[in-house]
């Protein structure tokens, strides 16, 4: 028997293959489905099962693609009703692969129709629980997410996920192994480890959510404390992982299209699509196309496509670094953003040398920025979370979270100068690029963001506030 977790960090998600004499199954896959063929192909075995733990709202998965390109059935567990052919199992219902067998748990509360599906050995023995949402490394899956479609209040939700761990999960034996569908880093919880897997005995004595002697009043309470607003683009992705997408197969050809500058420019001129520049922040800042949005390549990527442009239909423009464009093509896709229509050939260097119109944003150093503010009243805008900057900031700063952009804009005078940082340069010049193509032109950028800041010594900050004790319980 072999188990492989294949992790994607920008989305910090895993994906599971199980194989058995020759039969294996693929539980939660991403949209790119190749990487799973090739691998039961290299090991002669057969694709015999597809399982999926929920209906994904962070990432689209490749479940339909990889069931037509195998022949193998796509399984949930009760309650789910898609839009296309699939096994729904019962309650304890199991899979034969090879030796060993699946038994579907159905743990209900992240979704209603969110189960877990145990491996056996051989022998019968529990060996392994795929957790999908249900069970995290330090966390839960959070129970708002599923609210309308439930017809249920995340209070509801969340005493339905206090049954499910309590009565399925909790009673396993503590040696068998957890491995859940996300770790650090995404949005589906609150409290995650970086760990991506755990003794389930261990997560019994260290994860909040499974305390002994825990009601489900405290339950409740603790679970749904300190939620922050889900990104938009979830219920898309939900709706076209219960609906159906198109293949991946026909979004990579139509995004995988080299436009010379001059069409470039005539196809963002003549298509309102947006123009996604997804090279580094500073490397941006020193020259980009006008009205072009940065969000780099090298960091929590597609999650933020996610939240800040909200039409998965959007169709898209790429400026990349060279090399790359096939990379970001597939990640967009991974969210549910199929409607890239084209690169820039050779770059934004083919477009400079073009000759045609070029933007920039300001940047100082922590050191520029530490000699402006003791020189004078400087205004400043936190990026960061709420949790961060409640946590530890520049005195005097403005929190004007990223992820709420829309809602600062009232606020802001675009007469006024303004000096923007991030933790640590990343979201940053996200925040100016969307405010410069807006109009903002005299917003200036702080490299290396609050720890560079910080790390000068001559700038105020507020006291230091441990972010554990923020969440109210």
């Amino acid at each position: 028997m072999k188990i492989e977790q294949i992790y994607t960090g920008c989305l910090a998600q895993g994906a599971y293959y199980i194989e058995s004499e020759g039969e294996a199954v693929v539980i939660d896959p991403l949209r790119e489905v190749d990487p799973y063929i090739q691998k039961a192909k290299n090991n002669k075995a057969r694709i015999k099962y597809v399982f999926e733990t929920h209906f994904h709202a962070d990432f689209v998965s490749g479940h339909l693609d990889l069931s037509k390109q195998t022949g193998a059935p796509i399984v949930y567990g009760p309650n789910a009703n898609p839009s296309f052919d699939a096994i729904i199992a019962k309650d304890g219902e199991e899979f034969q692969i090879g030796k060993v067998r699946f038994k579907v748990l159905h743990t209900p509360g992240h979704t209603m129709e969110s189960s877990s599906y145990l491996l056996k050995d051989e022998a019968g023995k529990d060996v392994a629980l795929f957790s999908g949402d249900t069970l995290f490394i330090g966390d839960v899956g959070r129970p708002d997410l599923a609210q309308k479609a439930a017809h249920m209040t995340q209070q509801e939700l969340a005493g339905t996920l206090y049954d499910s761990l309590r009565n399925k999960i909790m009673p396993l034996a503590d040696d068998i192994i957890v491995y859940p569908a996300h770790g650090a880093g995404s949005a589906c919880g609150k409290n995650m480890s970086k760990e991506t897997s755990d003794t389930l005995g261990h997560q019994k004595q260290t994860n909040y959510a499974l305390r002994a002697n825990m009601t489900k009043e405290e339950f409740v309470k603790e679970v749904t404390a300190g939620l922050a607003v889900p990104p938009a683009y979830f219920p898309l992705n939900v709706m076209l992982n219960k609906q159906g997408y198109e293949s991946i197969t026909d979004v990579m050809r139509r995004g995988n299209h080299a436009l010379s500058p001059a069409a470039f420019e005539t196809a963002a001129n003549e298509t309102g699509a947006i123009i996604l520049d997804t090279r580094d922040p500073q490397t941006f800042a020193s020259g980009f196309i006008p009205n072009s949005i940065n969000i780099g390549i090298d960091g929590s990527f597609a999650p933020w496509v996610g939240a800040l442009i909200p039409d998965i239909r959007q169709q898209i423009l790429l400026v990349t670094d060279k090399g790359r464009e096939e990379e970001v093509i597939t990640r967009l896709a991974r969210v549910g953003y199929d409607y890239t229509i084209g690169f820039l050939e050779g770059g934004f260097a083919a477009w400079k040398n073009a000759g045609k119109e070029v933007d920039h944003i300001p940047s100082v150093t922590a050191e520029e920025f530490a000699d402006k503010r003791e020189k004078g009243t400087i205004q400043v805008l936190d990026v960061r979370k709420p949790g961060e900057f409640t946590s530890e900031h520049v005195e005097g700063a403005s929190s004007t979270p990223l992820d709420n952009i829309n809602d600062h804009l009232p606020a802001l005078d675009k007469g006024q100068t303004y000096y923007v940082h991030c933790a640590g340069g990343y979201r940053s010049m996200i925040f100016n690029s969307i405010l410069r193509a807006r109009g903002y032109h005299n917003l200036v950028d702080v490299k290396g963001g609050f720890k560079a800041i910080k790390e000068t010594g001559t700038v105020p900050v507020t006291a230091y506030v441990c972010p554990s004790t923020l969440v109210k319980k």
